[in-house]
């Protein structure tokens, strides 16, 4: 049952792009890129193992948007935009009473860098965006499109012209009736596309150069020395953002009653695992900083659950006392945060989608890592497969940086026996069929043993 209008608080989604979780102070960087972040972290409620449900713009935005996993909602390629009659988080808070918004990237219209059309919003009222931002602006350009679809030029860097629009919405409903939702979508800290950098602020140029390099991204010949001085620099900035709205709320007096829930839709693993940034299923690609402040959050400490980002529409609506629709696929996290956390049954793994680069499928549970591709279906045409190949298995016990693929080792053909039985059963449960995974044949000391790959239903 609903709460009453005025008892329900205010959700603010601060949203990023392409942001690893070890960006972050809380997760060891050592940069002091995130203080606001880290503090709110500390206050609230802080999320320590969140991960994407697909590592890809458009599907894991579909999958907040919807609640539902990327192919339950037929959103599983960037190219494919959400259906227009999707009922989408905005619709639930808009029904009970929200004043609905959106600022920012978009990325599921297919419009690319014409105008959303209303009917392919999602349900949201105020509306300041563009379909692909990483294309209609740049770092000191950016362009965005009103509610009436009339281009909006705004000035100054990017991320501090959305936080400057996001600032002039609450400003506005500072003395509304209606509680607001709004989604502040950024596109820092992705590449820009024309040319493949990572443009920071000026005054951050070359401030974070040969600094740290997470370990990952050392061991793995990619594009991190390259890139990450500037990627920094648009976290920290993105940080500055945070701490500019929370000042905001301060200001007109919404602090209170504000939820704000701050995170990104997968991470980036700089050409170290695959030809670009991301659709990969390793940790740098999946994992991803998931922290809440205001009512309801504030002291929840640190959640060392698995969580998914399909679990943050639920969370959502469940923060605000709305009712939970029962086809979302995904689970609030609201009971965890409970004295009694123990006696909350929680999922003990992660099950992740994977598309455009490979149709793969992956279980990351609290030790291991089990991915399966197939290799036989087109990963922009195909949504899934009936045969699987398995292809990467990882210890994060052992091996937290994902360095030693154990996929092909006789001595872990038991783990791998039973996590093909969970992947297959989370497949299963969220409305994929029944497939078949093809083991590799196994390999010891050096020699590929000649035997017939086994067949697992």
């Amino acid at each position: 049952m609903n709460q009453p209008a005025e008892k329900q608080p205010n959700i603010l989604v601060f949203f990023t792009d392409q942001q690893r979780w070890d960006t972050t102070g809380v997760h060891g960087n050592p940069l002091e890129l995130t203080p606001n972040f880290d503090r709110m972290a500390a206050y609230g409620t802080h999320a320590a193992y969140t991960f994407s449900c697909q590592p890809v713009c458009g599907p894991s935005r579909s999958a907040l948007q919807t609640g539902l996993y990327p192919t339950a909602s037929g959103c599983f390629t960037n190219s494919i935009p959400l259906p227009e009659e999707a009922r989408t988080v905005a619709h639930y808070f808009q029904e009970a009473g929200y004043d609905t918004g959106y600022i920012g990237k978009w990325h599921l219209a297919g419009t690319r860098t014409n105008p959303v059309p209303a009917g392919k919003r999602g349900g949201y009222d105020y509306w300041l965006a563009a379909d692909s931002l990483e294309h209609t602006s740049d770092a000191y350009r950016t362009l965005l499109f009103n509610t009436h679809n009339e281009p909006v030029e705004l000035p100054g860097y990017r991320v501090d012209a959305l936080t400057d629009a996001a600032i002039r919405y609450l400003a506005d409903r500072r003395n509304a009736e209606k509680p607001f939702y709004l989604f502040l979508s950024f596109l820092e800290p992705h590449h820009q596309n024309h040319r493949d950098d990572y443009p920071s602020p000026d005054v951050y140029r070359g401030r974070y150069a040969s600094r740290y390099v997470p370990p990952d991204l050392a061991a793995l010949r990619g594009t991190a020395h390259q890139h990450l001085d500037g990627y920094y620099g648009m976290v920290k900035r993105l940080d500055e953002a945070l701490g500019r709205l929370n000042d905001a709320l301060k200001s007109l007096g919404l602090a209170d009653n504000t939820v704000i829930a701050f995170t990104s839709d997968h991470g980036c693993h700089f050409k170290t695992r695959n030809a670009e940034y991301k659709r990969s299923c390793h940790e740098s690609s999946i994992r991803v900083p998931l922290a809440f402040s205001g009512p309801g959050f504030n002291g929840g400490g640190t959640l060392r659950e698995l969580i998914s980002l399909i679990d943050l529409p639920p969370t959502l609506l469940d923060a605000a006392g709305i009712e939970v629709p029962a086809h979302m696929q995904g689970r609030s996290i609201l009971p965890l945060l409970g004295g009694n956390r123990g006696g909350t049954a929680w999922q003990q793994e992660i099950f992740v989608q994977i598309s455009e680069s490979e149709v793969g499928r992956a279980i990351r549970t609290r030790r291991w890592k089990y991915a399966v591709t197939a290799p036989s279906r087109d990963p922009i045409r195909d949504s899934g497969a009936s045969d699987y190949v398995e292809s990467c298995l990882y210890d994060l016990e052992a091996d937290p940086y994902e360095l030693n693929n154990l996929v092909d080792k006789p001595s872990h053909e038991e783990v791998r026996a039973h996590l093909r039985k969970l992947l297959i059963k989370r497949m299963v449960t969220i409305g994929e069929s029944v497939p078949r995974i093809h083991a590799l044949p196994a390999q010891d000391s050096g020699q590929l043993k000649v035997a017939k790959a086994e067949i697992y239903e």
